[in-house]
This record gives structure tokens, C-alpha cells and sequence, in this order.
């Protein structure tokens, strides 16, 4: 009889220690970047060619949702509790939309929609978007490279590449998130000025894509 009254005595412990547990469900954490747009003045008198911009392409590891981090230059990690709301892709190409169309380069600027209704097609990386715990201290990378060609000739116009990287104060996942926000926006700003620089100085010829 005691024996059976110690057995349902552990039971019963063994039951409110489980119940404790499973009452301490951890939730996921949402991030995004906050990739402010620039100002959308009207385009130049002189802007006659017309844009669209495909989305840009990722690793299959940035793309299942989990914020990244880096052990060592081989080893990727991933916070199982802190995960992106949006696909990076599409924070990435919807900020470099509104770049490119804050510029005034271009007549019209829209995200690529399969057809060939424009004169340029941009089409973009993102390599890095990661936290790098090896190289002495906290710091985030952002890569990305991006190429533009033309509908008409099926040529390529312009390319360009970034690497930026970035220091974290403190470590912890919103201080990380805060710094990857800094950075991505340095980034696409090193991707793009040369774009509307060799825009402007007649480096890339303006055309008008024929039906």
C-alpha cells in the first residue's frame, strides 16, 4: 500500500513538473528592417528610360526565416527564438526601388513583373546579411552586388559590388538587428551612388527599348 502511495505521489510530481514546463511556451520574436525611403523627387527632364527591378536573389540559408550568425567563417548558426516577419529579399529589392527611384534617373521605376515593358532590368544578390561572432568582438556583415542590362541589346550596362561591415555595442538580438538596419542602409547607398553617377555622366548609354 505505501509503495502504491509512493508511486502516485511521483506521478503526481512528475505531472506538475511537466505542466510547469509546458506553461512556459517560448514565442518567437519578430524582426525587420526599418530601411527608411528616401525622398521621391520627380525625375530629370532629361529621364527617358525606364527601369524594373527583379528581386533580389539570396542563399537558401537566408532565406528560412531565422536571424544568422557566425561562429566562424565555416560554421553558420541560427537563433532559434529570433526570425525575420518578411523575407530579407523583399525589404532588400523594395528599398533599392525606392533608392533608384529617389534618384531621378529613370522615367519610371517598378519591380520586374516577367515582361519586357522597360528599357533596364537590375537584378541583384544578397550574399551577407549575417552577425559575425569571430573576428574580435560583435559586428554584423551586409554583401550584396547588383547588374543592370539591357532589354534591347541583352547586354550588361553596369555591376557593382559591397561588402559593409559593422560594429554591435552590446550583444544581444535587437542591438544586432539595430546594426544590420545601419549597415544594409550604407550598403545599398555604396551599391546605387555609382549607378546614378555613371548615369549622369553618360557612362551608361540611354535608350529607349524597341517593340
Amino acid at each position: 500500500m505505501r509503495k502504491t502511495i509512493t508511486r502516485c505521489v511521483v506521478c503526481l510530481a512528475a505531472l506538475v513538473v511537466l505542466a510547469g514546463c509546458m506553461g512556459r511556451v517560448r514565442h518567437p520574436n519578430y524582426y525587420t528592417l526599418n530601411l527608411p525611403a528616401p525622398p521621391d523627387p520627380p525625375p530629370a527632364e532629361n529621364a527617358h528610360s525606364t527601369l524594373a527591378v527583379r528581386e533580389f536573389r539570396a542563399p537558401a540559408y537566408l532565406r528560412q526565416g531565422a536571424i544568422v550568425y557566425k561562429t566562424s567563417p565555416e560554421q553558420i548558426g541560427f537563433y532559434a527564438y529570433h526570425r525575420w516577419a518578411i523575407d530579407p529579399r523583399t525589404f532588400v529589392t523594395n528599398s533599392i526601388i525606392d533608392h533608384v527611384r529617389a534618384s531621378g534617373a529613370f522615367a519610371h521605376v517598378r519591380s520586374y513583373d516577367g515582361s519586357r515593358a522597360a528599357d533596364y532590368l537590375l537584378s541583384g544578390h544578397l550574399e551577407k546579411l549575417e552577425e559575425i561572432d569571430y573576428q574580435g568582438g560583435i559586428k554584423v556583415q551586409v554583401a550584396m552586388s547588383a547588374e543592370m542590362t539591357s532589354f534591347t541589346t541583352g547586354a550588361v550596362v553596369w555591376s557593382n559590388g559591397v561588402s559593409e561591415i559593422g560594429d554591435v555595442s552590446t550583444h544581444d538580438v535587437p542591438a544586432v538587428v539595430s546594426e544590420m538596419d545601419r549597415t544594409m542602409q550604407r550598403a545599398i547607398e555604396k551599391l546605387l551612388t555609382p549607378l546614378s553617377a555613371d548615369w549622369a555622366s553618360g557612362k551608361i548609354s540611354s535608350q529607349k527599348n524597341q517593340p
